[in-house]
């Protein structure tokens, strides 16, 4: 059995303002493998966001350990990529400039890294539009930039909280499945947040389901679709599309779901 590149066991946290305790998150335990895309789904508010940051290392949890087994072996927590609802590009730089930020950040502006970079542009169709300024490029474009700004730091662990969603239906098809796909022939390993069944449905190795807010993990499912084609459409195609976009909602929609 392949080996958990990251294992959460018995995730806790509440919120704590002056008015008392709110509890967020309930013993979450799940595990993601190497090269593995996992989505997260749930009820509005039950906490996904909060769960993502501790995964990140942005905030401790108050309870339970996060595990870390490499395939190199090496010790340490992986390299993380963080990719938001809005691609948070800067005006007043060029995409090139923006693409260079997080190297500029480590002061990891090496001729390796700046070659990694003008590769990536390239291979992502944005060669032509290096000295452009954000607010030339569309919806897409810009989330294309803002997915070579986190590779050019060479992360292990891909986060991905809504990074779809500021995108209209069809560009979101579109953009989602082909970011997807170009993160998948990189072998990272994928963890996503979303509130759309079908994206994750299309996207994912395998779904979390969590419940309303203290969260806890309710289902965990394997999806295998038939298809002959890397695309939203053929994978909404998929003969199991309806089948697992109707459990998940099942799930999510059962009265244990909303406490």
């Amino acid at each position: 059995m392949t080996p958990y590149l990251i294992e959460l066991k018995n995730i806790c946290y509440s919120y704590h303002t002056l008015h008392g305790e709110t509890k967020a998150l309930d013993r979450i335990s799940f595990g993601v493998k190497n090269g593995e895309f996992v989505a997260i789904v749930g009820p509005s508010g039950c906490g996904k966001s909060t769960l993502l940051s501790i995964i990140a290392g942005l905030i401790k949890p108050e309870e339970g350990t996060i595990a870390v087994n490499k395939p190199d072996g090496s010790l340490g927590y992986p390299k993380i990529g963080y990719m938001l609802q809005k691609d948070h590009l800067l005006d007043w730089r060029s995409v090139y400039q923006n693409m260079l930020l997080g190297l500029e950040i480590r002061k990891e502006l090496t001729q390796e890294n700046l070659d990694y970079v003008d590769e990536l542009l390239k291979e992502y169709g944005l060669g032509a539009f290096r000295d452009k300024r954000p607010f030339e490029l569309s919806g897409g474009m810009k989330q294309r930039a803002a997915l070579i700004r986190t590779l050019a730091l060479k992360p292990e662990l891909l986060l991905l909280d809504e990074a779809f969603s500021a995108l209209d239906y069809q560009t979101r098809l579109i953009v989602s499945a082909d970011i997807c796909n170009i993160i998948r022939s990189t072998g990272k390993t994928m963890i996503m947040i979303t509130h759309d069944l079908s994206e994750a449905v299309r996207l994912a190795d395998r779904i979390i389901v969590l419940t309303a807010r203290p969260a806890t993990v309710k289902a965990e499912v394997p999806i295998h679709l038939t298809i002959n084609e890397p695309s939203p459409l053929a994978a909404m195609n998929a003969p199991e599309f309806n089948d697992y976009f109707n459990l998940i909602w099942k799930e999510l929609n059962d009265e244990n779901s909303f406490k």
